[in-house]
């Protein structure tokens, strides 16, 4: 019988998407649990299938009000406890250097406790792992994991990966997890025109407070996903992604389609999809980036001051290559 291992990724769908390479290797060494937000159950069937997914919102990963303690779950939070516990984990992990997951690592009593200690909470850890070099992608924290573990994860552009459609749609995404990170919808709208008027086939798809945005615009065939499997549908229709920092690119990344990114308060170099041809453009210069979507000013312009003219051209090149 395989030892038990515990993996906690309790962020975002980005974050979850490029655990998926250790959760891989993980599973054919170790019976895996992973800790993390609901939409894990749509990701698991098709990347992770042998991984058991315990669903769970942590109150500290929302935007607003994270730690209004009263608001907390705590009935939940009790019985989730005793249940990873009653589990007895051999080996327990976090890829974030964040003392919370590594409290909930020690509270579920893993007997090996692995993660990138920060604030003193190597206190909780058996292991404290060096990080990686300050401007490496946050895939190379599995990766660093993984060698602990003496999993054997790809290189960042060796990874394998379905083979995209061909003459499939382009799915331009315009939404993203803050608002400070999207780039402006007028910016998006000039973008489909021009891939339109060379003939390209476009799929607008964007989050549901932009939906009334995009109709009283014209674009009667907006897509608003409500499900991380109704978004899986689209973009196995679709040979090309473009969209802002978001779950979504390294979603289509993860299905083999190029993906082209606009970035504005993150570092491209952490977060790029993990796909050989993706390509990106960088937001403006800004002294507070990266700013983690808490912007200091009343406008990021670090994305709303990238102008369509800018992107264009290096978009239009992205469809001429792939």
């Amino acid at each position: 019988m395989n030892p038990k291992l515990l993996v906690v990724e309790l962020w975002g769908l980005g974050d979850l998407l490029i655990a998926t390479a250790f959760l891989r290797a993980a599973s054919q060494q170790f019976a895996v649990t992973l800790l993390a937000k609901p939409y894990a159950l749509d990701l698991q069937r098709r990347f992770w299938p042998g991984v058991n997914v315990v669903p769970f919102v942590a109150p500290w990963t929302r935007f607003k009000g994270k730690y209004h303690l009263p608001a907390w779950p705590w009935g939940r939070l009790l019985r989730l406890v005793k249940q990873l516990r009653a589990e007895r984990f051999a080996v327990g992990l976090s890829a974030r250097w964040d003392p919370r997951d590594h409290a909930l690592l020690n509270l579920f009593a893993a007997r090996e406790r692995f993660g990138f200690a920060r604030a003193q909470s190597q206190i909780f850890l058996t292991q404290a792992l060096a990080r990686p070099h300050p401007e490496a992608h946050r895939y190379e924290y599995w990766r660093v994991l993984g060698k602990a573990l003496a999993l054997d994860l790809p290189v960042p552009g060796r990874m394998p990966l379905p083979t995209a459609r061909r003459g499939g749609m382009i799915l331009l995404h315009t939404g993203a997890g803050q608002p400070v990170r999207e780039w402006p919808l007028e910016n998006y709208c000039c973008l489909a025109r021009r891939l339109r008027e060379r003939h390209f086939a476009v799929q607008i798809v964007c989050d549901p407070p932009q939906r009334r945005w995009w109709l009283d615009a014209g674009e009667r065939e907006v897509a608003t996903p409500e499900t991380v499997t109704d978004l899986l549908g689209l973009v196995d229709r679709s040979r090309l992604f473009i969209g802002n920092d978001s779950g979504p690119g390294h979603l289509a990344a993860l299905c083999g389609i190029p993906t082209f990114t606009i970035f504005g308060p993150q570092l491209p170099e952490w977060f790029v999809p993990l796909h050989p041809a993706a390509e990106w453009i960088e937001g403006k210069t800004c002294p507070y980036k990266p700013c983690s979507d808490y912007c200091r000013f009343p406008s990021p312009h670090c994305i709303k001051h990238l102008a369509e003219d800018e992107v264009w051209p290096r978009v239009e090149q992205f469809v001429k290559q792939c």
